[in-house]
């Protein structure tokens, strides 16, 4: 499984991107899909996921403000970013087959291969 995401780059604080993930082979229908985002020196934390059935969840630091939606039709993600903060600065990965987990949900087994995003005051 090969996930290539793209999409990141600088922007000022109030802007937007658009993250895309390609996910070849990935059948959505089946597999969640999730963006996970890691500033320097933390952990991979989640921005966003759609599981199989299409149901959404968003951390904390996203919910309002991003948005993730699948594509069936050319097996991408992508992960509309509004209202940037410079505190939203990392490198945001896709993840394909996460799962939950009680009340968390544990990354899957696939990661892309990051995308900077840096947002500046």
């Amino acid at each position: 499984v090969q996930l290539q995401a793209s999409g990141g780059g600088l922007v000022q604080a109030g802007g937007s991107l658009r993250l895309s993930c390609a996910a070849p082979g990935i059948n959505f229908r089946t597999t969640a899909m999730a963006w996970y985002l890691q500033a320097p020196g933390n952990q991979r934390d989640l921005v966003a996921r759609i599981g199989s059935t299409g149901s959404i969840d968003y951390g904390d630091s996203a919910e309002g403000r991003f948005t993730i939606s699948r594509h069936i039709t050319n097996n991408t993600v992508t992960l509309q970013m509004d209202s940037l903060k410079p505190e939203d600065t990392a490198v945001y990965y896709c993840n394909a087959g996460s799962r939950r987990q009680a009340r968390r949900f544990i990354a899957g087994p696939y990661w892309g291969q990051g995308t900077l995003v840096t947002v500046s005051s």
